[in-house]
């Protein structure tokens, strides 16, 4: 989101990121994972919605990332009120996060343009966006398929083993229904920013533009605004790890890498000789 911000920035616009109190440190220094972004943005103005009295979610048993859902729900009052306290001339369009899904009725209640910006491939938003269609009349999940080939629009067939595990459970699950939810909410708002080009994934973005995805509704606008790519980890071992499991895939691969300034060749990160 942070880079989606900047690429706003840049083309003229005051950007404010909103965010929710995060309970977790980032270090032992006490710095906190906001603290951490906005010193690391100056340019983009931060407001942290003042924290809530929920429920204990420890005590619940529920999954986290249902949890993490319920509690994003539960801010919508702050970011309502929020939203009000900006003059409306100064206020040009809502961009929300892939998961904060249930802020949508806020922004439409407020009569405030609101888009959203999904993070991950035009190829994965088509085939999830698509989903509900494959599941509905089935009486089991798609556990039962195997490596059965799901045939989708825009998209090489795909394995059904290759899902989220959540989504082979059966419709009725509790976490499968949520991320059908979100899903299908992510394709309810004005527009969805992708964090693709067109160049790379034609197919995928026409199947997204196209009536064939979701035959029973029309799908908003697709702008693709990629790629947008972090500053690059200060540890190398997420590369490492990367480096290696390209390799392992028995795949031939192009594998463009933008190296930290006094980092390792990709080489030695495989721990081969230049």
């Amino acid at each position: 989101m942070t880079e989606l911000a900047n690429v706003f920035l840049k083309h003229g616009y005051d950007v404010t990121m909103v965010l929710v109190e995060e309970p977790l440190k980032l270090s032992d220094s006490g710095t906190t994972v906001i603290e951490h972004i906005a010193a690391s943005n100056p340019s983009i103005s931060f407001h942290v919605l003042p924290s809530i009295h929920a429920q204990d979610f420890a005590a619940s048993g529920k999954h986290p990332f249902l949890l993490m859902l319920e509690l994003l729900h539960y801010y919508n009052e702050q970011f309502e009120a929020f939203l009000r306290a900006i003059d409306r001339k100064s206020l040009h369009s809502i961009v929300l996060d892939m998961f904060c899904i249930d802020a949508t009725d806020v922004c439409m209640n407020l009569g405030v343009p609101v888009y959203t910006f999904f993070a991950g491939s035009a190829s994965c938003l088509s085939a999830l966006t698509q989903l509900p269609t494959l599941i509905a009349g089935r009486q089991t999940g798609l556990k039962e398929l195997g490596d059965t080939p799901l045939n989708f629009v825009g998209i090489p067939p795909m394995p059904a083993s290759h899902l989220i595990k959540e989504l082979l459970e059966h419709p009725e699950d509790e976490m499968c229904k949520a991320m059908m939810n979100i899903w299908k909410r992510n394709t309810e708002t004005m527009g969805v920013l992708l964090n693709t080009f067109e160049s790379l994934e034609s197919r995928a973005v026409q199947s997204l533009r196209g009536p064939l995805c979701v035959p029973e509704r029309i799908l908003p606008p697709i702008y693709c605004v990629g790629p947008l790519v972090g500053k690059g980890a200060k540890d190398e071992e997420k590369l490492k790890e990367i480096a290696i499991g390209f390799e392992r895939s028995g795949q031939r691969f192009l594998w463009s890498v933008r190296m930290p300034a006094g980092s390792d060749s990709p080489e030695k990160i495989l721990g081969r000789a230049p």
